[in-house]
């Protein structure tokens, strides 16, 4: 492969760890769903890596358990692992920033209660334990009244949207 081939050559993976000063700032939360095996840090109480396949465990009681979810962004995983946070109705996750997409349009603004459209792109770390440089932006979504409280209150730069009104408890 020659130097041209090998710049124009793109590796796709849904390997894209979270930056810990992202957890450090949301967190704590109970449950990883979708974690690396070899994890550079905890990102949850509990993590479960493909081979335990987070679509098909129970999550536990919503008031219960808080999740992380950092999803695969592959189809049709992506999808099935937020129809699977709304059902839940309880943590935050970080998704693409294209929210004119089914997903977005169907599945998070009729569910989650608030985002946040990050200001600066997010260096997620890659398995190698380089920084990767991603083409898009990031939004933080959350569900539920408590992690609506956490993205209000955290100190991430973006604009921070209600989506639907939350219970009060």
């Amino acid at each position: 492969m020659d130097n041209r081939q090998q710049k124009n050559k793109f590796v796709s993976t849904d390997e894209w760890y979270t930056p810990q000063w992202i957890i450090e700032e949301l967190g704590p939360f109970d449950l990883d769903p979708c974690s690396p095996k070899e994890r550079p840090f905890d990102t949850a109480t509990v993590h479960w890596t493909k081979e335990q396949d987070g679509l098909m465990m129970p999550w536990g009681k919503t008031e219960d358990v808080r999740v992380w979810l950092n999803p695969p962004y592959s189809r049709p995983l992506i999808e099935q692992f937020i129809r699977k946070m709304a059902d839940h109705n309880n943590g935050i996750a970080i998704l693409v920033n294209r929210q004119d997409n089914l997903m977005w349009q169907e599945v998070i603004f009729p569910t989650a209660t608030s985002m946040i459209f990050m200001r600066h792109r997010v260096n997620f770390i890659q398995p190698d334990g380089k920084n990767s440089h991603p083409f898009f932006g990031s939004c933080l979504v959350a569900w539920g009244k408590h992690n609506d409280d956490v993205l209000r209150n955290c100190h991430i730069e973006g604009k921070y949207v209600v989506l639907n009104e939350r219970e009060e408890d």
